[in-house]
């Protein structure tokens, strides 16, 4: 029997990249996936090549989030595994420089999204569900040029240890994913170009120890990993760093 079967799974930002590769990996273990996005072609592309449900909703967007509980709620009842996955990088600048609309965009998405797609869920998660947060590593690093990201980052990170505390009556594990450098088109749809892409995951080989950039697989494996309780009942506030030993 697979180890997820019967279990309802929400990815936001399924439809590409380790949102993609985490709700591939969660079907295969018999779960039943409901992935979120703001595209409604590619949402519905990437469910029907998936097997998941589509649902059409932008994670910045608080009315769009109740509109997923309230169907999630009228259609299955309880969450099982919510992996809060949705995020943007924004443009880069210096604080001195930095555009409101880009500070709104990334910190609606990357948190005030996040923390209220976690906070609308809680009632019906079920008891000893799994939530799993995507941040990053660079919410413990503090690079020029990053700094709302990085912040965004950092917030989220805030949140999830509270929640871990705030939910653990219930048996419910939050949990942070944290990738370093993976080979995802996050950075294209950035704004950079292709040329410039090919320099900057150059230079990141370059720094990483283990010589190489980490798949969306790898991370998906994690998802699935933190979504069992048999094997990880007993983790929670944790942030598990997927990094190949960048951070060293």
């Amino acid at each position: 029997m697979k180890k997820l079967n019967n279990k309802l799974a929400i990815v936001t930002g399924g439809n590409s990249g380790i949102g993609y590769a985490a709700a591939k990996e969660l079907i295969s273990q018999g779960a039943t996936v409901i992935i979120t996005g703001r595209r409604k072609e590619a949402v519905e592309k990437s469910a029907l090549e998936l097997g998941a449900i589509p649902f059409i909703a932008d994670q910045a967007n608080l009315h769009d989030i109740d509109l997923l509980k309230k169907e999630v709620e009228q259609q299955f009842g309880k969450v099982d595994i919510l992996f809060i996955n949705a995020g943007i990088t924004g443009s880069m600048a210096l604080i001195e420089n930095m555009d409101v609309h880009n500070f709104d965009e990334v910190m609606n998405i990357n948190f005030r999204g996040a923390y209220f797609t976690l906070s609308k869920f809680i009632p019906i998660l079920t008891d000893g569900a799994s939530v799993i947060m995507l941040s990053s590593i660079v919410a413990s690093t503090y690079k020029p040029n990053s700094s709302v990201y990085q912040a965004s980052k950092a917030a989220l990170n805030s949140i999830t240890k509270t929640a871990a505390a705030e939910l653990a009556p219930r048996k419910i594990r939050v949990n942070i994913i944290s990738p370093g450098p993976i080979n995802t088109d996050i950075m294209s749809k950035a704004g950079l170009d292709e040329e410039t892409l090919k320099n900057l995951n150059s230079h990141l080989i370059n720094e990483i120890p283990l010589k190489k950039m980490g798949t969306a697989e790898e991370v998906a494996k994690w998802v699935t990993y933190l979504s069992d309780p048999e094997v990880s009942g007993f983790i929670t506030g944790t942030e598990i760093v997927i990094d190949g030993g960048i951070t060293l």
